[in-house]
């Protein structure tokens, strides 16, 4: 019998907020952790920048300072533009999520993390970019990755090197390599969302509170319609702001909008106060796509776990994608020790499982509300409504708030918490 050498027990791929959450947790309970990122740090990712009080709870729990002279900027809320109507919408005041967001650049905040999960025990190698799995030869289980060290542009610098562990977490993004190399391919039923952004000097960098506009016109010549999507203005607190907008289709099929363009027609009628001006631009637009509602599957399976945007985990309602890869990753971490502990094999394979499960118990029904909320908003019609009527009631915003941005007590709390969580768990998990 030829004896396999591991190189670590877990092997996380890509060190994204979801890596480094599932890095951390995993080192925490006291695993042997390889962290892979293909990038060196500090890197940049097409962001919006704005944590959720659900993301900022994860990150209460992970035990990362979050002070304002660390870097990072408190909101109180969204004040939301619309139909004519402006309104300002305080974060719910909740047991279970703090009542304040965040706001920090993803070019600080991942570095952050891995750093993170490096000083919890994992150890992090950057500059290494994943070329694929390696399989048990007779199971066909992922048992590894190949992959070969790479220069500051991404070009290849040395020899592909084999990394062996007992279990494999694809937190590569949305094309997924890993995943992809699997044969798990998107669904072309979930919710695709495009999001484009850039940044700005503005006197109004330290705002309280996080703007959304609503109004966003397709520019389609004789035909203008209102789009399923938002504009946003977040301050982060340094002299500059976060501008962006994003869209979103109920299937994956690609829409044929410019966004690029449309991004420079709403900036041409923005808010003068923020002095979005091309002398304050300070970078180009960029934009990415955002993969929803668990778009892609099984999230385990024969050794490998998917999380965060490799598994679709960016929510139909707002496009959040980082209080759920932050939350994935816990979830993950506490299914794999608790699967490494196991003494057979079946009982390590239903350890694993668990991941799946939980993950779709907790947010299988909400996304499924999402799914058919995105089908809603793509009638113009609908969209104008909602801006029009919906924005002047008060009582009305306030659910909404909490719907779209998922923070709503899971159990108890009011009668909105309570509908809004009976409604997820009446919703099927698909």
């Amino acid at each position: 019998m030829v004896e396999t050498h591991e190189d670590a027990d877990v092997i996380v791929v890509g060190a994204g907020p979801a890596g480094s959450s599932a890095a951390y947790w995993c080192a925490q309970a006291g695993l042997d952790v390889l962290l892979l990122e293909k990038a060196e740090f500090p890197r940049d990712k097409i962001c919006g920048d704005g944590l959720t009080p659900r993301a900022v709870a994860e990150l209460v729990r992970m035990g990362v300072t979050i002070r304002e002279r660390d870097g990072w900027i408190r909101n109180e809320g969204l004040r939301v533009f619309g139909g004519g109507h402006v309104v300002q919408l305080p974060w719910p005041e909740l047991s279970s999520y703090p009542s304040f967001g965040l706001a920090r650049s993803r070019f600080s905040l991942d570095q952050l993390l891995a750093q993170h999960a490096r000083a919890a025990g994992a150890k992090l190698l950057e500059r290494t970019a994943v070329t694929g799995p390696v399989l048990d030869e007779r199971t066909g289980r992922v048992v590894g990755v190949t992959a070969r060290p790479v220069d500051a542009q991404g070009r290849r610098s040395g020899e592909e090197v084999t990394y062996r562990a007992r279990v494999v977490l694809a937190a590569d993004g949305v094309s997924s390599r890993l995943a992809t190399a699997m044969g798990r391919q998107p669904r072309q039923d979930r919710p695709l969302g495009v999001a484009v952004r850039t940044y700005f000097r503005s006197p109004r960098h330290d705002d309280a509170w996080m703007e959304s506009h609503l109004e966003l016109w397709d520019g389609v010549p004789g035909r203008s319609n209102l789009m399923p999507g938002y504009g946003w203005i977040f301050a982060m607190g340094d002299g500059t702001v976060n501008v962006g907008l994003g869209s979103v289709s109920s299937t994956s099929a690609a829409t044929k909008v410019d966004y690029k363009d449309l991004f420079g027609r709403w900036m041409a009628n923005a808010p003068r106060e923020w002095e979005l001006t091309p002398d304050n631009q300070l970078a180009p637009v960029r934009g990415a796509a955002l993969p929803m509602g668990f778009n892609r599957g099984p999230l385990y399976d024969g050794g490998l776990m998917l999380v965060g945007d490799a598994g679709g985990m960016v929510s139909p309602f707002n496009g959040e994608g980082i209080a759920y890869g932050l939350q994935a990753g816990r979830v993950a971490a506490e299914a794999i020790a608790q699967g490494l502990a196991r003494a057979s094999t079946a009982g390590r394979e239903r350890a694993l499982a668990s991941y799946q499960t939980r993950m779709k118990d907790d947010l299988g029904g909400y996304y499924t509300l999402g799914r058919g909320f995105v089908r809603l908003i793509e009638n113009p019609r609908v969209m104008h409504a909602c801006t029009r009527y919906g924005l002047p009631r008060p009582l009305l915003m306030r659910f909404t708030l909490k719907l779209l941005s998922d923070c709503y007590e899971p159990q108890g709390g009011d009668l909105m918490d309570r509908v809004i969580a009976g409604l997820a768990r009446m919703a099927p998990a698909a």
